[in-house]
């Protein structure tokens, strides 16, 4: 079965280190031409999964999707499901800002009920001065009271994610925040290193000489105290920058590892057949609407993936999870470990994953 990503482009205001393709848009309820726009899209290529037997799993990423009113989020579900087979369903994600589950009383029910079973809740930390730094929306006291209040509304598996591995960060912060989210004893938690994106805030003051990015020793402990902490709380890592209590492993994501099909939707969005064949739209909300009120699919571009690709997608993606890739595919070069009939990277040398990986493509 396939999955479906829908990208809300909208962002109340910008993370200093975020590059992901978003535009300013703060008001609840004022995303119509958006929405219709991708009522035409999801019209459009309600063909594009035919033979991957529907949809398994649904995220809608961002941006800032609940940023969307409750009556915005019925809207696109009934697109959805005028479009899509969404009897499959497994699990079905939506990202929120903590700020946003605090403040909009109708939100938590309206997601109640569409369907949504899965929440990610971006944290990043519960250190209020790097959230100012960070130019996040929240504090650590919203982002526990929002943790609460999904708790309360019934939603039993909740992903949050972390950062680490910024100028600043002091390892007693980093534990702080490592044993503060433990304690809410959310089912899934992502943590992932800052890095500088170009289209960020952060790259641009790197650029100018006002950041500084912490040395790759710092980081790796960091990264050590992130697993060590995580193990002791009873999650599995299961892929490089992912870990879960048993079982709650993100489907969505996990398939986007075993290369399984999925249709993105939205300016930005990637779009995979399951097989070589690959299609994005471009980032841009205008373009983006204005053709589909002309009846076309938006601007973008494709392309279909050589053996040779398919094969380095293979390693590179499988060597980044617990469970490696299969004896056939790969050869040893005494690095990997044995994991049954698969080969993988040993977890105490998850840090240095790209490098390790780049020795295996061809």
């Amino acid at each position: 079965m396939a999955g479906i990503y829908l990208h809300i482009p909208f962002c109340a205001s910008f993370c200093t280190y975020c590059g992901f393709y978003s535009e300013v848009c703060p008001r609840q309820g004022s995303h119509t031409r958006y929405i219709e726009a991708l009522g035409r899209e999801i019209a459009l290529r309600r063909g594009y999964l035919a033979g991957h037997g529907g949809a398994k799993t649904i995220y809608f990423g961002g941006g800032t999707p609940s940023l969307l009113s409750p009556d915005e989020f019925r809207t696109i579900h009934d697109m959805l499901a005028a479009g899509f087979d969404l009897d499959a369903v497994e699990e079905f994600t939506v990202e929120v800002n903590p700020e946003d589950v605090v403040t909009c009383s109708g939100l938590l029910p309206a997601l109640k009920e569409i369907g949504v079973n899965r929440i990610s809740m971006g944290v990043q930390s519960f250190c209020d001065r790097h959230l100012r730094w960070m130019n996040r929306r929240h504090n650590a006291a919203t982002a526990i009271s929002a943790f609460k209040k999904l708790r309360e509304a019934d939603f039993d598996n909740i992903s949050i994610d972390l950062i680490f591995g910024f100028a600043g960060l002091e390892e007693g912060q980093w534990l702080d925040t490592l044993k503060r989210a433990t304690g809410l004893a959310p089912e899934h938690i992502s943590a992932y290193q800052m890095s500088l994106d170009s289209e960020s805030t952060l790259a641009e003051l790197a650029a100018q000489g006002k950041y500084v990015e912490p040395d790759d020793e710092t980081c790796a402990r960091q990264y050590a105290m992130l697993q060590e902490e995580l193990q002791g709380a009873g999650y599995e890592q299961y892929e490089v920058s992912s870990f879960c209590r048993p079982g709650r492993h993100s489907r969505h994501n996990s398939a986007y590892w075993d290369r399984t099909a999925y249709l993105g939707l939205g300016p930005a969005a990637h779009s995979f057949d399951g097989n070589a064949s690959r299609r994005w739209n471009n980032p841009s909300v205008e373009e983006y609407c204005t053709a589909l009120q002309s009846g076309i699919l938006p601007p973008g571009g494709g392309e279909t993936l050589s053996e040779r690709d398919i094969y380095n997608e293979q390693i590179m993606l499988g060597l980044r999870t617990a469970r490696g890739v299969e004896k056939s595919l790969i050869s040893d070069q005494g690095v990997l470990e044995k994991a049954g009939d698969c080969l993988r990277i040993p977890r105490d040398k998850f840090f240095i994953c790209d490098s390790i990986i780049e020795k295996y493509l061809c």
